[in-house]
């Protein structure tokens, strides 16, 4: 199945586990091979493998370095490049911060208690 944003949050960590058990199947580990090796409980490596949201971020990168797929986390989210016109604009310092524009601000109705019809 492929992951896509149309699919709720649980169906996409579903197929994230289903992936992460296939793989250290194919690696020929059993879940407790893969826990010592990632530094992780057996649970843990259960939880993800079945797509239950209660674990961590850390015991998920723990498991893809584990599988030696860490590196393909660069795919799922890219490093952000600076459009170079922005560079030569901020004299080469990348943006840090995201201001709202001026347009969307004067569109917005002003503040009110709401006691006002």
């Amino acid at each position: 199945m492929k992951i896509s944003g149309l699919q709720s949050d649980d169906t996409i960590l579903e197929e994230i586990g289903r992936r992460l058990a296939a793989l250290r199947i194919a690696l020929n580990l059993t879940q407790a091979q893969l826990a010592e090796k990632a530094g992780v409980s057996k649970r843990t490596v259960e939880r993800l493998e079945t797509g239950t949201s209660a674990t961590q971020l850390t015991a998920f990168v723990r498991i893809c370095r584990a599988l030696d797929v860490i590196d393909s986390l660069n795919t799922v989210l890219p490093e952000a490049e600076p459009e170079p016109m922005d560079l030569l604009r901020r004299k080469g310092r990348p943006r840090q911060r995201v201001r709202s524009s001026q347009s969307s601000s004067a569109e917005q109705k002003p503040w009110s208690w709401g006691e006002e019809s």
